[in-house]
């Protein structure tokens, strides 16, 4: 059964509204997913492509909340030498 086009558009799956650990959980799911190799071409490129997502999503988020803790941290003890977070992926 070929899925619709709405299944297939992260708005319409809220997939953009996950917590940082759902995020996390349905990558890993994933991943173990295309680690089994058993998925046809059209399903594994879906799969990778929901995946990718997922990645950029959650690493949005950790950047959030490395810019809000540098935030209270400045808040709460004054002037401190902040080191920003790196944690962008590699290409």
């Amino acid at each position: 059964m070929k899925k619709k086009v709405a299944d297939k558009n992260p708005r319409d799956n809220s997939i953009l509204n996950l917590c940082f650990e759902e995020g996390l959980e349905k990558l890993e799911l994933v991943v173990k997913e295309l680690e089994r190799g058993d998925l046809p071409l059209e399903d594994a490129l879906e799969k990778f492509s929901v995946g990718v997502m997922l990645s950029k999503i959650c690493l949005t988020k950790l950047n959030a909340a490395d810019r809000q803790i540098d935030k209270i941290l400045r808040e709460e003890k004054g002037q401190i030498v902040e080191y920003p977070l790196d944690l962008e992926e590699d290409d």
